[in-house]
């Protein structure tokens, strides 16, 4: 038994991980904030509220999506984006318990 409950924390640990290295670049942090403010987004408006290179931001969105935080649609010619709202409310729930343990220590 004790051996699932360490893999189950492992898994935990990892998407974890995943999560905190999507939102490791401010960039991506305001693009989810910007996100989270609207119902889906094109490309070209998340462009157009950040000053980097078009490239640059794909590079953000390629991140954050292949993370699980946000989803592009394709409507030829444009790519739609929001947050994946399935994965953000794993995301929360995750950081949640992360951040509200308690130190056991004062070092």
């Amino acid at each position: 038994m004790a051996k699932k409950k360490e893999g189950t924390q492992q898994a935990t640990d990892k998407q974890i991980a995943v999560f905190a290295k999507a939102l490791g670049h401010p960039t991506r942090v305001a693009i989810i904030q910007f996100l989270l403010s609207q119902e889906s987004c094109y490309f070209g408006d998340i462009h157009d509220v950040f000053p980097n290179a078009k490239a640059t931001v794909s590079q953000h969105l390629k991140e954050l999506k292949n993370a699980g935080l946000i989803q592009g649609e394709i409507e030829t010619p444009k790519v739609k984006y929001c947050i994946n709202k399935e994965n953000w409310e794993i995301a929360r729930n995750l950081f949640g318990n992360f951040f509200a343990s308690e130190i056991k220590n004062n070092c």
